[in-house]
């Protein structure tokens, strides 16, 4: 499953290294002190991301990609190559008639990394003490309220062996939400029944990436072995991990994963062309120079389609005011949440020439919040509304709203007010840049000034989700096959509903922040989703709220790219698919013996 959509800031994919000491001291000085001090080489795989991690507590996580990855497991897993649920900590479960509760039988000697048991009381603890717990702020609790009430699981233990989860109503994605990471008991409860001198749980500060790796208990395939800020971080096998191969051998079988930070895809495809990395996402500005160095540099392009997830640009409609002071210029917040505003810059931004130039071809337009493969996307030839090239239909949109154009054909509002506003992406991400430069022009086309601020990714998520003090924005959802996994983007209250975001926990109300008629209804419409159980009547649940968001342009959808990576031939079992994991079975991955 997808645990919930996360802020996508943009990687390169992971990538897949064995070297030993001398290879590492001669080709990639920055492996210095990564493999074991015998001299014995040490299987290995270097990848590469944009950023650092923010937190090594699953619970505040909020990026992705994140750690939890490969070292977090919960009850179930989705299969990323057929979409299935399947059993992973519990080996079986019972669903009852009525769909209101599911009892879950754990495995018989599952372990925590430090080799202490990982028993139902650890499940009860997890949800319980931390998903479920009110006083922790935690976005995850969005994707597991249900019904309009928005009543949580009840979550209880009835025996050594099986915990049941008990539901208020049928809700369709109950046995993927189970999927959520599991943490340990031993390790954190305490700091869950105990404050700190101001009055805080001390959990709130739990394990934050200046915490020693040795105290980051796990049930994953790997644990974190260390971290350097803006460097690396570095995995090693977890030693009581439970999985094992038909053999019999212990899983996984790299004993080393290694996450180089790397502020710059230009600079992740020199390491990937100079031997530095074994993988490298594709991006589709250099994959013609891959492709023709794919046989000689012995490495495989793999092509799973378009990605899942969507990219977008998101006009801030909230027209709140904290300590008086309004969140946004009410100047320009007027011409936001003026619907043929936002209907106009959807029609003035080329989005064909976006993948002919800054895709080169390698990408699909994208009209919906759901991404194309799922089950759930309503497609255009079914009525969804699009909002292809038209420079035109934009001007007319903006005359009818009041809007008008001086001598110069700059776009003016109706009190003589030049229409220009400020649009912020994350800086690292080259291809994000891109497209705004490219709507920066297209929209100068109808007159309107775009003034471009690529920032870091952490001050971008600190001003959509903590300041709240921006005006235009363009990042991506990760994406999957369940829509509910996007319940806290659509949810009024939910913690990722960016484009009208209520404050964080902790801060007082914004004064006159209003919901939208539509705005409720898509929420309302994820409850009632959650809630049908017949597939048919799902998706035309899910198909209404994507008409509607593309009616109302709460966010306005660009276009996907295709999945491509580049992975060295040496890796075996390697299963790439178009989810944002791309190594999702990474403990099979293994290299072939040759090597």
């Amino acid at each position: 499953m997808t645990n919930f959509f996360q802020w996508f800031a943009g990687m390169g994919r992971r990538g897949l290294r064995v070297c030993s000491i001398l290879v590492c001291a001669i080709a990639l000085s920055s492996c210095t002190g990564l493999l074991a001090t015998s001299g014995e080489p040490v299987s290995q795989m270097v990848t590469s991301t944009l950023s650092d991690p923010k937190t090594f507590n699953y619970a505040f996580n909020q990026e992705f990609p994140h750690v939890f990855l490969r070292t977090a497991e919960g009850l179930v897993s989705e299969n990323s190559e057929t979409a299935e649920i399947e059993p992973n900590l519990a080996e079986s479960w019972e669903i009852s008639e009525d769909r209101l509760r599911i009892i879950f039988t754990l495995r018989d000697g599952l372990k925590w990394s430090d080799g202490e048991p990982l028993t139902v009381d650890d499940v009860i603890f997890t949800y319980n003490d931390i998903y479920l717990n009110e006083a922790i702020p935690t976005d995850t609790r969005d994707i597991l309220r249900v019904g309009e009430s928005k009543q949580l699981p009840t979550v209880r233990k009835l025996d050594e062996r099986r915990v049941e989860f008990i539901v208020p109503e049928p809700f369709a994605p109950f046995l993927a939400t189970t999927g959520l990471p599991l943490l340990p008991a031993h390790a954190l409860r305490e700091s869950v029944e105990t404050k700190t001198p101001d009055g805080k749980l001390k959990f709130l500060t739990k394990w934050g990436v200046d915490t020693p790796p040795d105290e980051i208990i796990v049930n994953g395939p790997y644990k974190i072995k260390s971290y350097a800020t803006g460097e690396r971080v570095v995995f090693e096998r977890n030693p009581h991990y439970w999985r094992k191969d038909e053999a019999g051998q212990q899983l996984p079988y790299l004993d080393e994963l290694v996450w180089q930070i790397v502020e710059s895809q230009d600079t992740s495809l020199l390491q990937f062309r100079s031997g530095g990395l074994d993988a490298v996402g594709t991006s589709p500005d250099f994959f013609s120079l891959l492709k023709r160095e794919e046989k000689r540099g012995k490495f495989t392009i793999y092509n799973a389609g378009p990605a899942y997830g969507t990219t977008f640009i998101s006009f801030n409609l909230n027209k709140g005011k904290r300590n008086g002071k309004p969140l946004v210029d009410p100047v320009k917040s007027r011409w936001f949440n003026t619907l043929e505003f936002r209907q106009a810059v959807a029609y003035a931004i080329d989005r064909q020439t976006m993948i002919n130039n800054t895709f080169h071809g390698l990408g699909v337009l994208q009209n919906s919040p759901i991404s194309i493969q799922s089950p759930f996307y309503f497609p255009p030839e079914k009525g969804l509304k699009t909002y292809d090239y038209n420079l035109e239909k934009a001007k007319e949109l903006l005359l009818s709203a009041g809007f008008k154009y001086n001598n110069k054909e700059q776009l003016l509002d109706a009190e003589g007010n030049r229409v220009r506003f400020v649009a912020i992406t994350n800086a690292e991400n080259k291809i994000r840049v891109a497209m705004l430069a490219q709507i920066k022009q297209d929209l100068s086309k109808i007159g309107i000034e775009v003034q471009l601020n690529p920032i870091s990714f952490s001050i971008l998520v600190d001003k959509l989700s903590d300041s709240l003090d921006w005006e235009c924005y363009l990042l991506g959802f990760t994406g999957g096959n369940e829509p509910n996994s996007g319940a806290n983007i659509w949810s009024v209250d939910g913690g990722l509903h960016s484009f009208n975001q209520k404050p964080p926990a902790g801060q007082p109300a914004l004064e006159g922040r209003e919901v939208y008629d539509w705005e409720q209804e898509i929420s309302d419409l994820y409850i009632q989703g959650a809630r049908e159980l017949d597939l048919e009547k799902r998706k035309e649940i899910y198909g209404e709220t994507q008409r509607l968001t593309q009616e109302y342009l709460p966010a306005i959808h660009l276009v996907n790219p295709l999945s491509l990576g580049a992975v060295r031939d040496r890796f075996q079992n390697i299963k790439y698919v178009a989810l944002p994991d791309k190594f999702w079975n990474i403990h099979e991955i293994k290299m072939s013996e040759e090597d």
